[in-house]
């Protein structure tokens, strides 16, 4: 688990987040985490195949299918879905994995962490944001 220290410097380093899961659906969590990001002034990247463009932003079927580096994968789905998301995170060389509040995959952190990606597990990152940034 990445302390306070880290995940401060995490944060204010990242520059591009991957929102695995994000949705145009309102009362969505990925919708209102996303939109709070980009008003962070993060570049939010949408991954769903259901979705062509979820806040201005093209949306891609999977990480895999970005074309540019990712900081961080922020994942939303269900944690019987996070493996496949962790092993094109890998392929990728993200700089972290984030899985959001009820999403555990224990195994999925072990591979993540096995390939020499730090993995937040079981948390916001909004909340984590408003925490740890002035």
């Amino acid at each position: 688990m990445m302390d306070d220290k880290a995940l401060t410097e995490l944060l204010q380093t990242a520059k591009t987040i991957a929102i695995v899961g994000a949705s145009n659906t309102p009362g969505r969590a990925s919708l209102g985490v996303s939109r709070f990001l980009q008003r962070m002034g993060y570049r939010v990247i949408p991954v769903n195949p259901n979705e062509t463009e979820v806040l201005g932003e093209r949306a891609y079927p999977s990480v895999r299918d970005i074309p540019e580096q990712v900081d961080i994968v922020d994942i939303f789905r269900r944690p019987a879905r996070v493996p496949e998301v962790v092993e094109q995170a890998l392929e990728k060389g993200t700089r972290c994995i984030w899985m959001q509040e009820g999403v555990i995959n224990e195994q999925a952190k072990r591979q993540a962490e096995a390939g020499g990606i730090p993995v937040v597990m079981d948390r916001c990152i909004l909340k984590e944001i408003s925490r740890l940034l002035p």
